[in-house]
């Protein structure tokens, strides 16, 4: 059987073949136009007919980053017109009181309002479809007031739309987040509506290109970790934001679980950022919801954490002449000043060749120009450099490892991404993980995550009803409950005695718990899984190292210090432990 899997980058296109338990992979620089990428890179592999082609992405996160998304409007209940940019009238930053929030993607003349008023209990005011005014807009977000608990007037608004706008983009609130907190669930709406035109065009392109090569229509990996068709994502954008990033984490699990280790800290780190995430019993940990760039999004999502810390990051001083390195990346053209293609700014990348810890070429045919980088990093110590980006990057890890309860030194760390090897051992010696794995297929793992990964589509019911009064409850997926008057809730696994389950998590979480309290169950979430292809990965297990020393892998390259050995498993997979 032969699946490929394709990861698009920032900087670099990752492919995936695999083949009777053996894996090709290629790599290529990132066009202007991911389906060139990703056909690029298929056919670097020779790919001729497969079985399965599955595709992560970043149009979606590049539009919302870029503003590049469809003019939209925004349609809810009269008088709450003014949602999108009330939000929550928190601090973009608690210390920062001018820092202001990013500016909403529906500007005020565009968001509407509609007379009717659906309330917890049933309809209050009745809806006049005729107080709708004329909307123009190439997508349209509906959210009506309560509308998680009865669509039945946000159905109606819909359908006018539609009847009206026929070929807008529309999206309803009650088709994509179901759950009670008005602002969130309408900035998930919004962000979904606003990335549709775009993505659906991507997502043609590449189903057109893809059968001009020979390839199968393209399965899109979403960002709870499982894949669906073109057609799903096309409806629902807003459910791959993080596309690449969750396919990493099923790709690391994957590698955790073959080496026999449960629980692992996922750590990928390619030309741009960094992304961490915690997998427990060879699952990755998994949240209701995230920001992206600002903007809440309630949808479920591998409970990933990112920061903009990569090898292409710049290295710049603040005013007070402190070494910084990132967020700003030289990406994939001009790229670091070492790869020779015009760049000039000094990078990660140029530190790591400097350090010694980098070869003269790289996966993907890239030249390193050892001058070039020397030129950049003028007045720069790269020791100091590599020792600012670590830092960056420990927090990273310190947020889904001790901010979330767990110690590390219970975990190995699975590192990945084309820089994620160079800087892991030494990561790890700061964390107190004791095992670093390095998979054969390091720099292309995201790939590999994408042709291992289940289909998956998630589905969440809301309730807002104490626990002992919402009756039969699904024997499989997660509750969110909370203690009556608490504002915020916890996800548990569904079983026999939910409360118990419910009590010991809030007392592991924040060391108490109160067994007489009423307990209040939010929503069930519930989740559609179909397996995905079961394999054996065969490597190369007799390389072996002993630090300090410099090995080179098909698409990435691992710096050993000094105390740090290992040998590779019959995966291939590189085990890596301290002193």
């Amino acid at each position: 059987m032969a699946i490929l899997g394709v990861d698009v980058g920032g900087t670099f296109t990752d492919a995936v073949l695999l083949e009777g338990g053996r894996i090709r992979t290629a790599k290529v620089l990132t066009a202007a136009r991911q389906e060139d990428s990703v056909i690029a890179a298929a056919r670097e592999l020779g790919v001729g007919q497969v079985e399965r082609f599955a595709h992560g992405t970043t149009v979606a996160t590049n539009a919302l980053l870029e503003r590049k998304g469809a003019r939209t409007a925004f349609v809810t209940t009269a008088g709450f017109e003014h949602l999108l940019h009330l939000r929550r009238q928190t601090r973009a930053q608690l210390y920062r009181p001018c820092a202001a929030w990013p500016e909403p993607l529906v500007p005020l003349e565009r968001c509407h309002g509609v007379e009717g008023r659906m309330g917890p209990d049933g309809e209050l005011e009745p809806l006049v479809l005729d107080s709708l005014p004329a909307v123009d807009a190439d997508a349209v977000a509906v959210c009506l007031l309560h509308a998680y608990r009865d669509a039945t007037h946000e159905r109606a608004v819909v359908a006018e739309l539609r009847r009206r706008l026929p070929d807008t983009h529309i999206v309803a609130s009650h088709e994509i987040a179901p759950e009670f907190r008005e602002y969130e669930r309408a900035s998930t709406t919004v962000v979904d509506a606003y990335l549709g035109p775009v993505v659906s065009r991507y997502l043609n392109a590449l189903g057109d290109a893809a059968v001009a090569a020979g390839l199968s229509e393209p399965l899109v990996m979403r960002s709870s970790g499982g894949v669906a068709t073109t057609a799903e994502a096309a409806t629902h954008p807003a459910t791959i934001l993080v596309s690449g990033p969750a396919a990493g984490v099923v790709g690391a699990a994957r590698v955790a679980a073959l080496a026999a280790i449960q629980d692992a800290i996922a750590f990928d780190m390619g030309g741009t950022s960094t992304d961490v995430c915690v997998t427990l019993g060879g699952s990755a940990e998994r949240a209701t919801e995230r920001a992206v760039d600002g903007f809440p999004i309630r949808l479920p999502t591998v409970d990933l954490h990112t920061v903009g810390a990569g090898g292409g990051s710049i290295v710049w001083r603040d005013r007070g002449g402190a070494l910084r390195v990132g967020p700003q990346s030289a990406g994939a053209d001009p790229g670091p000043a070492c790869y020779g293609r015009g760049g000039t700014e000094a990078t990660v990348t140029d530190a790591n060749l400097l350090l010694g810890r980098l070869p003269e070429r790289l996966a993907g045919g890239v030249q390193l120009d050892r001058a070039a980088a020397e030129r950049a990093l003028a007045g720069f110590d790269p020791a100091a450099v590599i020792d600012v980006v670590n830092a960056e990057i420990l927090r990273a890890l310190r947020v889904v490892s001790v901010e979330r309860g767990h110690d590390p030194s219970d975990f190995a760390l699975v590192a990945f991404g084309g820089a994620g090897p160079l800087h892991a051992c030494e990561l790890a010696d700061e964390l107190g993980v004791q095992t670093v794995l390095v998979p054969e297929a390091a720099g292309v793992l995201s790939a590999l995550g994408l042709v291992a990964s289940d289909e998956r589509r998630d589905d969440v019911r809301s309730y807002l009803v104490p626990l002992d009064e919402a009756g039969e409850l699904p024997r499989t997926g997660t509750a969110d409950l909370r203690y009556a008057g608490q504002s915020f809730e916890l996800n548990v696994p569904l079983q026999d005695d939910l409360a118990k389950a419910f009590h010991r998590a809030h007392e592991d979480l924040y060391g108490f718990a109160e067994g007489g309290r009423p307990i209040e169950l939010v929503a069930i979430r519930t989740a559609e899984v179909t397996p995905g292809p079961q394999f054996e990965l065969r490597g190369d297990a007799s390389r072996s190292v002993e630090g300090p020393e410099v090995l080179e892998l098909p698409g990435a390259t691992v710096w050993v210090p000094k105390g740090w050995s290992g040998r590779a498993d019959v995966h291939g997979t590189l085990v890596l432990r301290g002193a």
